[in-house]
């Protein structure tokens, strides 16, 4: 887990696992990538296997979190089996989601 910036957006890499047991860090990478007021919020997904729907629910409450400092925010790089998750629950109607963070941020 880490963050960086490209372009000027802050872009926040969440990997292993998001599930109930590792919510605590990836919420507050997430929560302080929020509180920084970034242009664009990008939350890179590439090295995620597994989301289940503790992780899900994080990712929406961030998604609220940004719609109500009018950030915008956008996922990318969603592995298969994470993709599936976001299928399953219809959430992927809610993001918009990138093939790389380069195409997110170039979004903007």
């Amino acid at each position: 887990m880490g963050t960086r910036q490209v372009d000027g957006a802050v872009v926040c890499s969440l990997a292993g696992e998001l599930d109930l047991d590792s919510l605590g860090p990836a919420r507050e990478a997430l929560e302080a990538a929020t509180a920084a007021g970034p242009p664009m919020l990008v939350v890179d997904l590439a090295d995620l296997q597994f989301c289940d729907s503790s992780g899900l629910n994080l990712l929406l409450q961030t998604r609220l979190a940004a719609e109500s400092a009018d950030l915008p925010m956008r996922l990318v790089a969603l592995a298969p089996q994470v993709a599936r998750v976001f299928e399953i629950t219809g959430a992927g109607t809610v993001f918009s989601i990138h093939d790389s963070v380069g195409e997110a941020v170039a979004s903007g």
